[in-house]
């Protein structure tokens, strides 16, 4: 290889590092606010409705810097961080949910359908993604409101899904005479700073 193709490839190289390192410049990573956050699944059965706090849950967001587009948005929940405050719900729920081989339920955002200013920095967005339960994927949308402020960005929402739909059993109990409804909906606020 002769001198100039050296300094071809150099500069070729370098070009694209730079690249690179300006396209990260122009995006801020946001990470959740454990203190501030919460996300509980509501669902029904023949008895009675019933709750399961998310207490083990991560979201990532990156937006663009200048103009508070979303670029990527992660939501990862373990599914033993589910917890009802009643172990015998929390064990059909483990079960029926397959946590020992399937750990965790994941959002991973695809794209932006929807964006709409509602004013003092304030959005309505609706997402498109994908969602894995129990190790089967189903692109979904997720609709939200997102707020601005400061170096703080907080995702307030609700989404409804069928387990099935996702090829899960809905839980039972007391040897099948307690029946959960197969409809939950998944209610969210995530705050998050850089």
């Amino acid at each position: 290889m002769n001198t100039t193709q050296f300094n071809s490839k150099a500069w070729v190289i370098l070009f694209l590092v730079t690249l690179l390192c300006g396209m990260s410049l122009k995006a801020q990573e946001y990470k959740l606010d454990d203190s501030s956050s919460e996300m509980i699944i509501y669902g029904t059965s023949n008895l009675h409705d019933w709750e399961i706090d998310a207490e083990d849950q991560d979201v990532k967001l990156l937006m663009g810097e200048s103009d508070n587009s979303i670029k990527d948005l992660e939501v990862i929940v373990g599914v033993k961080g589910l917890k009802s405050g009643k172990g015998g719900m929390d064990k059909n729920t483990y079960k029926a949910l397959d946590a020992d081989d399937h750990e965790n339920i994941r959002y991973k955002m695809k794209e932006v359908k929807t964006i709409s200013e509602k004013g003092a920095g304030t959005w309505a967005i609706e997402t498109a993604g994908e969602m894995t339960i129990s190790g089967v994927t189903k692109m979904v949308t997720v609709p939200f409101e997102m707020k601005v402020d400061g170096n703080k960005v907080i995702l307030t929402g609700e989404k409804s899904l069928k387990m099935t739909e996702f090829n899960v059993e809905p839980p039972t109990a007391l040897f099948g005479t307690i029946t959960t409804g197969d409809e939950v909906t998944i209610k969210f606020k995530s705050t998050m700073s850089r």
